[in-house]
């Protein structure tokens, strides 16, 4: 019986095995002295492997693309496709943390869409404040109010530097005016992905309406005066009738949405009560949302309660904070945010603290109470 040919030369098996790389050649054996010497040449059990400490030197020379220096390494992000790094305050605008999650850069982010104008129909704002409607045709009549307000005012003008008493918003009188600034605030918030609320919500698996006890205020919590609270009473009673504060919210570049006057606002006026859903400090430690606001700070922490804006809320979440690190921030300062307890419960008022100029942007110091917020890169 013939011997059968041999392979051909040309088969893929055999090009295959010529082209295998060469197996890799076994290591070099280290030479010791003593155990001693083991010891010393080893590498600590918890030590990061090499290539981990490898991806470690080279995140420890990224330097932020902004600014170009790599201080602050806390606050550098590091995007999460092409690895360059941003700081949080050279972002515009300033990230107010670091936020969880995937992060991009500028450059790597996703075109931002434009901000869709609210329409600036009537009966749309109507529907999206929930306005009281008054007529058959459904549209808000004048508040009854407006004229009762500018009497109180003039009524207690003198009273008010002597007692430093809150005094009620004058809400504009052109109804297509007062139409374009609630347009402006629900273009806001349709942009946010937030509801509109102008009080304190309660939500399942969140704080209950119960745990709010303004009692319960470490060092005790100040209590609105009668006659301060039938003027938030008033103003509420204005804003479900359609008539607002003279407030326009505008979107800036460097700020985000933020709040400037519409008209001439005096001192002491109330502009509006910081609203949104409340919850215990402790579920929101690691929330990236940048308007949490105090509400109830108790002795026990687990008792702490803040306000959520992030799903609903009202103008307030557009007010921007100061740099209250610099004189040159103080400055700005127009709005101060104060607790108050209102029949037991508390609640946080923005009040003007100054007389504030038409056109002129809204800022209140973050850090009115406890000064724990981050605002030394505020704008």
């Amino acid at each position: 019986m013939g011997r059968s040919a041999p392979p051909s030369t040309s088969s893929p098996e055999l090009r295959r095995k010529r082209t295998a790389a060469p197996p890799p050649e076994p290591p070099t054996p280290r030479r010791f002295c003593s155990m001693d010497d083991v010891m010393r040449r080893s590498r600590p059990v918890d030590a990061p492997p090499p290539v981990a400490r490898a991806r470690e030197a080279i995140y420890d020379a990224v330097l932020c693309d902004t600014c170009g220096s790599g201080d602050r390494d806390d606050e550098l992000l590091l995007c999460d496709r092409c690895d360059r790094g941003r700081h949080t305050f050279c972002l515009r605008p300033i990230a107010a943390k670091v936020p969880i999650g995937p992060w991009f850069c500028p450059d790597c982010a996703p075109p931002a869409k434009p901000v869709k104008r609210f329409p600036m129909k009537q009966t749309k704002i109507v529907d999206f404040f929930r306005i009281q409607k008054d007529d058959q045709n459904g549209v808000p009549g004048k508040c009854r109010l407006s004229q009762d307000v500018r009497k109180r005012r003039k009524r207690s003008l003198v009273m008010h530097k002597k007692r430093r008493r809150i005094l009620p918003f004058v809400p504009t009188e052109d109804r297509a005016r007062r139409l374009k600034q609630m347009a402006s605030l629900a273009t806001a918030l349709t942009s946010s992905k937030t509801e509109f609320s102008n009080e304190l919500t309660y939500i399942p698996n969140m704080a209950p309406i119960s745990s709010n006890q303004a009692r319960l205020e470490e060092g005790g919590m100040q209590i609105l005066p009668k006659e301060d609270k039938e003027t938030i009473e008033l103003c509420r009673t204005m804003q479900q009738r359609g008539e607002c504060p003279p407030l326009l919210v505008v979107f800036d570049s460097c700020e985000g949405f933020t709040v400037q006057a519409d008209a001439d606002i005096k001192d002491m006026t109330f502009i509006a009560e910081y609203a949104g859903d409340v919850d215990y400090l402790e579920n929101r430690a690691s929330d990236d949302c940048d308007c949490i606001m105090t509400l109830l700070l108790t002795a026990d922490p687990s008792q702490r309660l803040v306000v959520c804006p992030d799903k609903r809320g009202n103008v307030s979440r557009f007010i921007s904070g100061i740099n209250n690190y610099t004189p040159d921030g103080k400055k700005k300062q127009n709005v101060k945010c104060v607790r108050y307890d209102i029949d037991g419960e508390s609640h946080v008022l923005l009040v003007a603290c100054r007389d504030i100029a038409c056109g002129e942007k809204l800022y209140y110091d973050y850090n009115g109470y406890e000064h724990a917020y981050p605002t030394h890169h505020f704008l």
